[in-house]
């Protein structure tokens, strides 16, 4: 700023203040009646000299916190040349580990505010961009006439799909807010009146193509590392080494808590510490389970064999039924025997006629 203090409150109460209402020669003042302590935003960026400013403070001589009073009407001031554009930086990385120093360098000498945050874009709501955009939409609000100029780095940090950026172009252009890019193919300002509205439709076309080339991109690289073995994720807490050691202790009867403080972690954000207990609990009761059997073995029914037996009525004990066969024959008539042998010559199966009619031919030949 180039005025000083006294300066720059003079310049602000040359003009009323259309947000409290205070005539020209008064500071603001607040719902209590109060003179402010700071300027109303809408007030100051009248003034061509302290558009670029965001705060200017009332004169302690002016009485903030006391009763408001008017102040003397005061001459109009002299007409003053065109104003410089106001630029809002906007600077963003998706995470923590991302530099966003070289934006906020680029930023820097351009833009007398920047708001900056880490966020991806994936989260629809984020703060420091709302924040950003709000001071555009007031500042252009309060000041019609004013050029409010939106700069970021480059495209991508605004949005990640057409939609979203068709979305945020539609507010831009609704409250004439123009678009500054400092890198990449469509690099400049961009009004959104006229060829403008062109402009910010191309845009979003090109934004969702770069954003479905990463993303392939990204797919490709994920298949060539699994085809290596790196599917990815977190590294293990406990590694097989590690493993290994902790259940040798415990075998030798070591407490799971003694057996933590052993341990170091190798890899990962928490290399050098050593593993919670809880981890080790879960690292051995999980080596447990895939060494303990699947279960009980489920015996079905079987089954049953055939098994010959031997008996009277079998057939195969042979001295057995030879006897049977001379008690039968001792004790049956003639015309009974040759029955059994006429059934039997004649094909019926019958085991005891057959062996009535061997039993006879062999008595027979004697």
């Amino acid at each position: 700023m180039d005025l000083t203090p006294d300066q720059a409150a003079n310049a602000v109460e040359r003009n009323e203040c259309p947000k409290c209402e205070a005539p020209a020669g008064s500071p603001c003042r607040t719902r209590g009646r109060k003179a402010a302590t700071k300027y109303h935003t809408a007030r100051f960026i009248l003034v061509p000299a302290l558009r670029e400013e965001l705060d200017v403070l009332v004169p302690e001589d002016r009485g903030p916190g006391r009763p408001w009073r008017p102040g003397p009407p005061v001459e109009a001031a002299p007409a003053a040349a065109a104003a410089k554009p106001i630029r809002i930086g906007y600077a963003r990385c998706s995470t923590a580990q991302q530099e966003l120093q070289s934006q906020l360098d680029a930023l820097e000498p351009l833009c007398k505010r920047i708001f900056h945050e880490k966020i991806s874009t994936r989260v629809k709501t984020r703060p420091k961009l709302e924040e950003a955009l709000k001071l555009a939409y007031d500042i252009k609000e309060a000041a019609p006439d004013q050029e409010v100029i939106l700069t970021v780095h480059e495209l991508k940090r605004l949005a990640r799909n057409a939609a979203e950026l068709m979305t945020l172009s539609g507010q831009l252009q609704a409250a004439g807010v123009q678009l500054e890019l400092l890198t990449g193919p469509l690099n400049g300002i961009y009004d959104p009146n006229g060829m403008g509205a062109m402009f910010f439709a191309v845009l979003a076309a090109a934004a969702q193509i770069e954003r479905n080339y990463i993303r392939e991109k990204t797919l490709e690289g994920q298949v060539a590392a699994a085809a290596k073995g790196n599917h990815g994720g977190r590294p293990k807490v406990i590694d097989d080494d590690m493993l290994l050691f902790a259940r040798a202790l415990k075998d030798r009867g070591v407490p799971v808590p003694e057996i933590a403080k052993k341990l170091t972690i190798k890899t990962g954000k928490n290399a050098g510490q050593h593993p919670s207990v809880a981890s080790v609990y879960r690292a051995l009761a999980d080596a447990e389970a895939s060494e303990a059997p699947a279960g009980p073995e489920i015996i079905a029914p079987r089954r049953p064999t055939r098994v010959d037996l031997t008996g009277p009525s079998s057939g195969t004990d042979l001295e057995l039924m030879d006897r049977l066969t001379r008690q039968a024959l001792g004790g049956a008539t003639d015309e009974v025997t040759a029955t059994l042998v006429e059934q039997t010559e004649d094909g019926t199966n019958d085991v005891v006629a057959a062996l009535l009619a061997q039993a006879r031919h062999e008595g027979e030949d004697s």
